[in-house]
Parts: C-alpha cells; structure tokens; sequence
C-alpha cells in the first residue's frame, strides 16, 4: 500500500509487524551477529554494522518521510556529514552558506580542509550571485535552511538548479525544518541530511544522523561508506527514533503554533531589538519561507536592545521553563547562546560577519502551553 499522507507515513511507514510474534512495533535486535545457512548464505544480514533490521526499518522510514528512495542512518549528524564530504577527493570545492551550524563549520575547516577540500562560506540569499564563486573544482553546495540560527531562508530550488548546471551535488541540512514542514528532495536537492538528534527523535535522549537521497549510484558509495568507517548508530537508538517519528507531525504542529505565538510576542517586546523568525511578515524571506515549507519551525532567535552580553547572559540565567541547554527539537523548550556554546567554534570575525551577534539567544520554543512560555519570557527579560 503506497501511503501518500504525511501521518500516514509518519506512523506506518518502514515498519511492518515482527512475522514471528506479530509485535507491532520493530523489535531491537540487539545482536552483533547473525548465523548463516552456510558461508554467504543468510537471511540478508550478516553483521550489524552493515545491516540491523531495526536500523533497516528507521531507514527506511526517514526515506519515506523525505520522499526519498534511500535512507542512510550514522552515529551523530556529525557522522551523516563526515560520509557525505567522503564522497568528494583533495582538491575538491564546496560552496556552503555563510550561516550553519558551528559544528559543520568545524569538521569543514578544522578535519577536511586538512585533507585538500577546500571551502567557500557566502550568503545564498542570491543564488544568482553564487555564479562568481564557481569553479571547475566546484563538487558540491551545502545549505542550511532555515540556517542556524539566523533562521534565514535559502530557496533550495534556485541553489539546486545552479547547482545541477555545473554538475555539482546540491546537499540540503534539513534538520530544522523536519520533513513534515520542507521536502528537499522534491525542490531539486540530491542529498537531504539531517540530525535526527533533533526533532525526528523528538524526545532529547537520542544522538544520531541521517542521509536521504534519490540517487541510487550516491547511495551505494554512501552505505559503503557507512560500513567501511562504522559510525553506525545502535538498535536501542533506532528503536527510539522509530517511537518518536509515530508522533512527529503532532509535535510539529505544537511546535509551530507555539514559536509563532512566541514570536509575535517577542517583537512587541519594548527590550527587544529584533527578532529572527521566518513566520513573521518582516522576516526579509517570508515569502520564499511560504512557498518553500508547509509552516516556519519551531526555532526562534532575537537580541535585545542593550549590545552588553552580560545582559543577553542575565535573561538565559533567568529562564526557568526555557532550559539553558544544547541542542533544539524536543518536547522541552530550550534556550541557548550561539556564541559560546552551539556556534563557539567558529572565530568571532567570522561570526559577526556571517551577523551572528555575542548577544544574539536562540530559543527551540518545546510543546508547553504557549502562555506559559511567555510568562516565562516575561520575567526573565523584564
């Protein structure tokens, strides 16, 4: 039965009843090893870092999700990037936005700029614009939209086309929007990632990253990849993220209506400068945000009026309900302050370059009731 409906696929897809007992939920098949007929003769899995079957069904659910054909799961989200710049060689270029994750910007420039790939950060507000940094060398664009965690919006459609005309992979981090609010796959993109740490699992008690491609030739070197360097992610984490992903367009839809609420509420704050929310009219890509996603997120970041750090440092303090943490996308609301914690790897030049501010917060607004969270606001900014 091909289910088309997002729920659908959310709760059925890539799993089916265990046809020993009929448990309706995937078994974790905690084994390293499986027992074969005869040398080379097996039910289709040999070892578990090449084939878990509970690895195999979350796999094959993120591929549904994406609209995808191949799913590809690995240790961290980290470890989904690490195998997607394997696939480049010394010499090689790529061409990211000039907003994303500190830690992406890290294993770019602190591991593969080591082994002769090189780099190029820029806006991708105008695709257009990329033209002037191509080079034969170009292998492969890498976007973040919305980014982290200046929430800009990227048109991944525009970025893929550029892309394809230069025979380059257009590689998509998806980790923000989720699958239920922004398909990639569909817009042009040739591999989504993501880290599923975040909202796929849901619940802040997993680790783990994702590959999702169309590409049959990208997914065979991708799973040799997965095997060959073994950052694979354990059973009792697919298990997990298999329970998370039954609910994750309901925890989605809290989501949203709650950073809208917040949102709005925030850039009538008196004390707030500016707030970084692709939902709201003034955000500069509100448009392409409406045409591209299904609904704009659940991440919000804003400063303050006062430029003092001290005092973006008082508020994160002050926060009760919002916990002063890493990480975003579980249940549990969460703030943090990109500077010195999610973003602290990249030089202070580079951050302010990007408009990544030492006073900027960054909220991941959980699935709390909404007045709540703003009381929550309230007193800590005052």
């Amino acid at each position: 039965m091909n289910h088309k409906k997002f729920a659908t696929k959310a709760v059925h897809a890539g799993v089916e009843p265990d046809p020993h007992t009929g448990a309706i939920m995937t078994p974790i098949y905690q084994t390293s090893t499986y027992v074969q007929e005869s040398p080379g003769k097996h039910k289709g899995y040999e070892y578990s870092r090449t084939h878990n079957p509970t690895r195999t069904a979350l796999q094959q659910s993120l591929a549904a999700l994406e609209n995808g054909k191949y799913g590809l799961c690995f240790a961290s989200g980290l470890a989904a990037t690490d195998a997607v710049l394997k696939l480049l060689k010394p010499g090689d270029e790529v061409i990211a936005t000039n907003d994303l994750y500190g830690g992406t910007y890290r294993i770019f420039t602190k591991v593969f700029e080591r082994f002769g790939i090189r780099f190029k950060f820029v806006s991708m507000d105008d695709p257009s614009s990329l033209e002037k940094e191509i080079t034969a060398n170009t292998k492969l664009f890498w976007v973040e939209t919305p980014t982290n965690p200046l929430l800009n919006v990227v048109n991944i459609k525009a970025i893929a086309a550029v892309a394809k005309a230069h025979q380059a992979w257009c590689v998509v981090d998806n980790t923000f929007a989720t699958p239920y609010l922004q398909n990639p796959l569909d817009l042009g993109a040739d591999l989504v990632v993501h880290s599923v740490t975040k909202y796929l699992a849901g619940h802040s008690d997993v680790v783990m990253g994702a590959i999702v491609t169309n590409h049959e030739a990208l997914h065979q070197e991708l799973r040799f990849l997965q095997n060959a360097c073994g950052a694979v992610p354990g059973p009792q984490d697919c298990f997990l993220v298999l329970r998370g992903i039954k609910t994750l367009h309901l925890r989605m839809k809290a989501h949203v209506e709650n950073a809208g609420i917040l949102a709005q509420y925030l850039q009538q704050h008196p004390k707030v400068a500016r707030v970084y929310y692709p939902g709201l009219a003034t955000h500069p890509q509100h448009a392409l945000a409406k045409e591209q996603m299904k609904g704009f997120g659940g991440m919000i970041s804003f400063c303050l009026k006062s430029d003092d750090i001290q005092d973006a440092l008082r508020v994160l303090e002050k926060l009760e309900l919002f916990s002063l943490a890493e990480s975003l996308g579980g249940v549990e609301s969460l703030c943090g302050h990109p500077a010195t914690m999610t973003h602290a790897s990249i030089p202070k030049a580079e951050r302010e370059k990007a408009g990544l501010s030492d006073t900027l917060i960054r909220l991941s607004v959980g699935i709390e009731d909404s007045d709540d969270l703003i009381a929550d606001l309230q007193q800590a900014i005052g």
